[in-house]
């Protein structure tokens, strides 16, 4: 009789389903209870991604930062597996409007104060150390801002300082674009020239691996720094750019488990 119930329990423990994972590991595609259920289930991490709306060259949308900046950080959740991304933040600082300078020279770029961008990236960690995570990560697409994202991921840790809750910069997401992207796509046999600084081979390669949609195609030729292009993206493809996406998740997910580890 005692073996005929033990093996009913086995049965029935056997067929009960496991707490299942969220839907997605976007913050914005998911329910509040799914939020509390993944945090509840082990979720320590949050990543808060920067992108940016900025020109770049006639051959790329605008959206070129907060379209990466989503769909990386959301590859690299999926490679920790305890991670949430919460939305990307579209406005970014991207210097002076009136007179404008750089990007802001090209119609359809935004640009916010510093100050304005620090303190929206501050006051979104605090909502996510409210809700219960423990880590979060701050992630830029753009160079303009790394600073002022280390800056409040040390002002962070000093105000939760004791408390368990940590704030992390993880530089390694945009280093790899500008170090070991770069020298994958020399070894392929592209110049700097071609590889360029913004909007070149680089960086258009980088958009059509992870969406083509936002890349024309049709202009990838006869570029110059006066359209808003340093570089010659003729070369571009996406296989070229997957080289890019590759290097970038892996390092950044790298980054960010040595980061918690430190901190535990």
């Amino acid at each position: 009789m005692h073996r005929v119930l033990l093996f009913a329990v086995l049965v029935l423990a056997a067929a009960a389903p496991a707490r299942a994972a969220p839907p997605s590991v976007q913050l914005e595609e998911l329910t509040w209870t799914e939020v509390k259920a993944a945090l509840q289930a082990g979720t320590t991490t949050v990543i808060i991604p920067a992108g940016g709306t900025e020109q770049s060259g006639p051959h790329i949308a605008l959206g070129k930062h907060n379209v990466r900046a989503r769909v990386l950080a959301g590859r690299i959740a999926a490679a920790l597996g305890d991670t949430l991304v919460a939305p990307v933040l579209a406005y970014v600082p991207e210097g002076a409007i009136s007179p404008p300078v750089g990007h802001m020279r090209f119609p359809g770029t935004i640009s916010i104060p510093d100050a304005t961008f620090k303190s929206t990236v501050e006051s979104a960690a605090r909502s996510f150390r409210q809700a219960g995570f423990t880590h979060i990560v701050l992630l830029g697409d753009h160079g303009g801002y790394q600073s002022l994202l280390k800056q409040a991921a040390a002002e962070l840790n000093r105000e939760w300082a004791g408390r368990g809750v940590h704030a992390h910069f993880i530089a390694e997401y945009y280093g790899a674009t500008q170090t070991a992207y770069v020298q994958a796509l020399r070894a392929k046999g592209l110049s700097d020239a071609q590889i360029g600084e913004h909007a070149g081979v680089a960086d258009t390669s980088l958009m059509m691996a992870i969406d083509p949609a936002y890349v024309r195609a049709d202009r990838l030729r006869g570029h110059s720094v006066a359209d808003g292009t340093q570089g010659d993206p003729a070369a571009s493809s996406a296989a070229l750019g997957q080289l890019g996406v590759d290097l970038i998740v892996s390092q950044t997910a790298a980054a960010i488990r040595k980061a918690r580890a430190e901190k535990h």
